[in-house]
């Protein structure tokens, strides 16, 4: 057999093997497109879809100086006409591209078919962790925040899929306000029974108003406590602002011992205060504490003239 039917053969041999390659390939796509018909027509005539999320709403049940709870309200809508599971919620929350804290909930639970589920992430922002990581962000400023959410569902036939979520808001850093006794005048005066009022000064150091409902409070004069209350006043502290309150109270001189004559001679008094006070803001309602100690004030009759009185 000369050379050349040698390699006639092999051209040959070498052309069907790659004739029956191809062929092959060729089933193997035939079987893959096959099977993405059956997929796609299956998923349409059953009614498989992406379900639909959305943020929509961002609650702050509980604020306080230590602490914000936030809860984050997601909607989430399955076309489908079977259960879905959530397989995780991701979430994270930051301001000004800065993280302020994240998370992962697994096995976040099923959404129901033909059907709407709200699901909600509870959150809870630390403002000391806050204010240690960032020293720029400062107790009662107000500061953006994101909430960005990432849903992991398993749907049938289309296999799991992520949706991103977002959420845009402002979220407070609240600062106690500052208190003091700037007078106690008296209106009726004996050694057994005193009543007087005392003229309280509130100061927000907030950049959000603070509307005051309640305030609950226990003060001590010379180191003797003339007793607490807890009182229904309403009234508007603005930003950055001052407000001024008269709360009436009872005590006895003579249990202040030596300090009652520095009281009579109208010399300054020490005192010292501490309560909460309940306001509402445009956050959410707060209880505040307030405390001041070590301060002095001065005892008047119920006759000195207000002007006066703010000059001394």
């Amino acid at each position: 057999m000369s050379s050349s039917d040698a390699t006639d053969r092999g051209f040959h041999k070498e052309k069907k093997e790659e004739e029956k390659e191809g062929e092959q390939e060729g089933f193997i796509e035939k079987v893959k497109d096959f099977f993405h018909d059956i997929g796609e027509k299956i998923e349409g005539a059953i009614g498989f879809g992406k379900p639909d999320a959305d943020v929509t709403g961002v609650h702050i049940p509980h604020i306080s100086l230590h602490k914000a709870e936030i809860v984050v309200d997601v909607t989430i809508t399955n076309p489908n006409p079977v259960p879905i599971p959530l397989v995780d919620i991701d979430y994270l929350i930051e301001s000004d591209g800065r993280k302020l804290v994240s998370g992962l909930i697994p096995d976040a639970g099923t959404i129901h078919a033909h059907g709407s589920e709200v699901v909600k992430i509870p959150v809870a922002l630390i403002y000391d962790d806050i204010k240690s990581t960032y020293h720029d962000i400062k107790p009662g400023s107000i500061i953006p925040y994101k909430v960005r959410v990432q849903l992991l569902v398993d749907v049938p036939i289309i296999g799991r899929i992520t949706i991103p979520l977002e959420k845009n808001g402002e979220i407070p850093i609240p600062y106690k306000p500052d208190v003091d006794v700037e007078k106690i005048k008296f209106k009726q005066f004996s050694f057994e029974d005193t009543i007087a009022d005392l003229h309280l000064k509130l100061e927000n150091k907030n950049d959000f108003d603070l509307g005051l409902n309640a305030l609950d409070y226990e003060i001590w004069l010379a180191d003797v406590s003339v007793g607490s209350a807890e009182l229904t006043q309403s009234t508007k502290i603005d930003k950055q602002g001052i407000s001024k309150m008269v709360i009436p109270i009872s005590f006895r001189p003579k249990d202040f011992g030596s300090a009652l004559w520095d009281m009579i001679r109208g010399r300054g008094t020490g005192y010292s205060i501490k309560g909460n006070i309940n306001v509402d803001t445009p956050f959410g309602n707060m209880k505040l504490p307030i405390s001041k100690e070590g301060g002095t004030t001065k005892l008047k009759k119920e006759d000195d003239d207000d002007d006066d009185d703010d000059d001394e």
